[in-house]
């Protein structure tokens, strides 16, 4: 039996199809200890995210984490799911459909977009798999982490690499891995922190608040810090704000050892002590809102900043499937999936069904000689 995987369902002088992949991190399926467990253990086992040793980290992830942290978790996770389940998943079923209709509007070739997770539901493997089945050929993929870390996107790569290590057939294959400093990217960030500041006037500091990572993956060499502040520097400049009226922390950090700093909490205990108690906070570094913005952002270090003496914090929303972020996506697929002709703005499909109705003629013609 072949170690390599058949695509299911091949035809000869089928027409083929392009696709954008949407990759986030991932969300448990339920607010339960159980389904939070499930999660954990993936997304923790990854030597991406913890590079301990593994049998000393296996140990301290199955003796103790895997043990405590999934029942606080589940908690957290239930104060801000919704009916109709984890904001994350739900927000990106949401932009997957929005992009795909705007793509749709822009190009006629057949192009289809979807979404998956790094760790979780819809999984990486089994989303490309699905997109073979559809007669994919060529895939762009597209991590939502607008700042590259060797934690996100480059296991998102890792995933792919693993399931595609496994396919007899692969697809032509274009990842973008980064886009911090797109124009179009600044500019839907900069219109998002503008309408709020028209809804609610402006506050005296805009808190920028990324995500962490051990400040050692730094120093090994990865470019996420410096992408983060140049990502704070443009905006900051497209807003027209001086450099005392924005802040640059890193929320979310865990364990003893030293995260990129400054610390968002610590900011933000400390903030009402100089005189600021009044706070926005932007998170550029989610593309949709989760556990991360709306529990940890807009509840926790809310509380934090309303105990240590400020008087307002408000949270401006992720991006999200909102009209700037799509257009901006699209405007990025389209810068990078030149040379494909499924995104050809003058693609014919009478011109693509005939060459594929010939590819299956010339297949049956050499099938009958071989008789």
């Amino acid at each position: 039996m072949s170690r390599f995987l058949a695509q299911s369902g091949f035809r000869h002088g089928e027409q083929a199809a392009a696709a954008v992949l949407l990759v986030n991190i991932g969300t448990p399926t339920a607010p339960t200890p159980r389904a939070v467990r499930r999660y954990l253990a993936q997304f923790l086992a990854d030597p991406r995210i913890v590079e301990t040793p593994r049998w000393l980290w296996r140990l301290i992830l199955h003796g103790v984490i895997l043990r405590l942290r999934p029942a606080r978790s589940a908690e957290l996770y239930r104060k801000i799911w919704t009916a109709q389940g984890s904001p994350l998943a739900v927000g990106m079923a949401a932009l997957s459909e929005r992009l795909q209709a705007t793509l749709r509007a822009q190009r006629p070739g057949p192009i289809l977009v979807r979404h998956a997770m790094r760790y979780g539901d819809p999984a990486i493997g089994t989303v490309l798999r699905d997109l073979a089945a559809a007669g994919v050929r060529r895939v762009l993929v597209l991590p939502l982490f607008p700042q590259y870390s060797g934690t996100t996107t480059a296991s998102a790569f890792d995933a792919i690499g693993t399931e595609l290590s496994r396919w007899r057939w692969l697809p032509e294959l274009r990842f973008i891995n980064s886009y911090y400093a797109a124009p179009h990217y600044i500019e839907a960030l900069a219109r998002s922190v503008e309408a709020h500041w028209q809804r609610q006037g402006r506050a005296p500091r805009l808190l920028l608040s990324f995500h962490g990572t051990p400040e050692s993956y730094l120093h090994a060499g990865d470019p996420y810090f410096c992408q983060c502040q140049e990502t704070a520097r443009r905006l900051r400049e497209r807003l027209g704000l001086d450099e005392q009226a924005i802040s640059v922390t890193f929320q979310s950090r865990v364990g003893a050892a030293r995260w990129l700093q400054p610390y968002t909490d610590a900011t933000l205990a400390e903030l009402p002590a100089a005189g600021v108690r009044h706070v926005q906070v932007l998170c550029p570094g989610f593309a949709i809102d989760c556990l991360e913005t709306l529990e940890e952002i807009a509840l926790t270090n809310h509380a934090r900043f309303l105990h240590a003496g400020g008087e307002k914090l408000e949270y401006i929303p992720a991006l999200n499937d909102g009209a700037d972020h799509v257009a901006m996506l699209a405007d990025l697929v389209l810068r990078n999936t030149g040379g494909w002709h499924e995104f050809a703005p003058d693609w014919d499909a009478a011109s693509a069904t005939a060459q594929a109705r010939a590819a299956k003629v010339r297949h049956e013609r050499l099938r009958d000689e071989r008789r």
